[in-house]
């Protein structure tokens, strides 16, 4: 059974994310779980998530800023210059007990 918590005491951070097949993310967060991310439907839009489309930058790129997903595209750590993605949509991907 998954614990549910009160997301206005909670706030959910990221601590690592680690790249895996087919542009899914596995992300540590802080309630100690790890969340299984689905990134392809953000780089299907295109838009801002559009580099990403290069499985190359998809993985080297990725890192967390400002305790959540991010791609540093400029390689300076810059939260204001980097594509990330909304914590509590980490938060809401499905939890995963490993990294296949």
């Amino acid at each position: 059974m998954e614990n549910k918590l009160n997301s206005s005491l909670f706030y959910p951070e990221v601590y690592q994310a680690v790249a895996g097949e087919d542009y899914i993310v596995y992300a540590y967060v802080n309630d100690g779980s790890m969340r299984k991310v689905d990134v392809k439907p953000f780089i299907e839009k295109g838009g801002v998530f559009k580099p990403l489309r290069d499985k190359t930058v998809f993985t080297s790129a990725l890192t967390v800023i400002g305790y959540t997903i991010a791609w540093d595209l400029i390689g300076n750590r810059n939260e204001y210059k980097c594509i990330d993605i909304d914590p509590f949509y980490v938060y809401n991907s499905p939890i995963v007990d490993d990294i296949p």
